[in-house]
């Protein structure tokens, strides 16, 4: 009796065996699709659902939709982004207004679950599809995404 289980615990060991070395095999004749990444840095481009990082677009006159409303902040599950805005009188109405003085996204804290994008009222904010953002120092994921002198585009 100990025999005819010793003996069939050996048999399948040895199909188990065979079936991984079979999967092996046939992973190894079949061709492979090998990208050169460090050289072929440059020719490489993402899909275009890739979300690389929150970006603030801005156009060719230093212009964002971003109106520092912090929709994006509330709905933001890990604290990501913080927007620093003040109130400012307008010279022309006289009416305080709300002006955008920082808008500032950790990317090292980023789950890339959308909702800052699908939530914005103005489409203000969006993904890029760039894939390199080693650092060594965690400091440096910590951007400040509206540019230096930017403004709020006059709606139209």
């Amino acid at each position: 009796m100990e025999n005819q289980n010793y003996f069939s615990g050996l048999v399948g060991g040895v199909k188990s065996l065979l079936t991984g070395l079979k999967t092996t095999m046939r992973e190894f004749w079949t061709p492979k699709i090998t990208e050169r990444y460090p050289e072929n840095r440059k020719e490489n481009k993402m899909f275009e659902r890739f979300r690389g990082q929150l970006i603030l677009p801005h156009n060719e006159l230093n212009q964002h939709k971003c109106v520092g409303c912090g929709v994006c902040q509330n709905v933001c599950p890990n604290d990501t982004i913080i927007i620093e805005t003040e109130m400012l009188e307008d010279p022309e109405t006289g009416r305080k207004k709300k002006v955008l003085l920082n808008h500032i996204y950790d990317h090292g804290r980023c789950m890339y679950c959308m909702l800052c994008v699908t939530s914005c009222p103005h489409g203000a904010l969006d993904f890029d599809n760039e894939f390199e953002y080693a650092v060594f120092d965690r400091t440096k994921l910590v951007k400040h995404l509206n540019h230096p002198g930017s403004v709020v585009q006059p709606k139209k």
